[in-house]
């Protein structure tokens, strides 16, 4: 009989452990208990956060879900990486903009004309395969016990169902809810939240509190980071 290799058994543990963490009872998150409860999320395991190989494996699953998105009313894709682990708040924030950076390098698609490209725009958003995307990060030593799990995690939700909860007047009550279960685990509201069109999202991604100056630590310098 095969023996389970080191690989398959990341993949199983972390799928577990990260189901668990979303049906967790306290888990401020509604939109991704949405997702779960609807069977929306997609998961998919990846080696090491930022590495060509990952990168490459992640752009073309994360380019099917693009595609396929908005066929559900939530729904989320959640790339979780086998390496780095241990990683301080900084470093976790360097290596989320890193395999960004990379998947946009690989990306052959326009950026969505929903959001912005620029970084420092109030309306950005990441965008891979023509499709806009909040990014929610997540790793073991994050500030924030809703960001924290113990393998570094990129989630993209499509920024799509969050403008229909908009047009449907119910991201209002649904973000009352979230902020109110935020307080009761927290004591009180992450310090970076923002609505859309008031601050860069930017600022959200990694879950690290930022000073009012920050800008996204992308590893080249440029006057757009994006390259546009």
């Amino acid at each position: 009989m095969r023996g389970i290799s080191g690989n398959e058994r990341f993949a199983a543990e972390a799928q577990t452990a990260f189901r668990k963490l979303i049906a967790y009872p306290e888990f401020s998150c509604l939109g991704a208990k949405a997702a779960l409860n609807e069977n929306a999320i997609r998961v998919a395991e990846f080696e090491e956060m930022g590495t060509k190989a990952a990168t490459e494996s992640l752009s073309n699953t994360l380019c099917d879900f693009a595609r396929s998105a908005k066929s559900n009313n939530f729904s989320s894709f959640v790339a979780l990486f086998a390496r780095p682990l241990d990683l301080t708040e900084k470093e976790f924030e360097t290596c989320l903009w890193l395999q960004l950076r990379r998947l946009h390098e690989l990306d052959r698609s326009n950026w969505s004309k929903r959001v912005s490209a620029d970084p420092n725009n109030p309306h950005f958003s990441f965008s891979f395969g023509g499709e806009a995307f909040y990014v929610i990060g997540l790793h073991a030593h994050s500030s924030r016990s809703s960001r924290r799990f113990l393998w570094p995690t990129l989630v993209f939700n499509p920024h799509e169902q969050f403008e229909r909860l908009r047009t449907e007047q119910k991201w209002k009550r649904m973000q009352e809810a979230i902020r109110a279960r935020e307080v009761a685990l927290h004591g009180s509201i992450n310090p970076m939240l923002s609505d859309f069109g008031e601050r860069s999202e930017a600022r959200q991604y990694s879950g690290r509190e930022v000073a009012h100056g920050w800008v996204a630590p992308f590893p080249e310098t440029a006057k757009c980071p994006f390259g546009h």
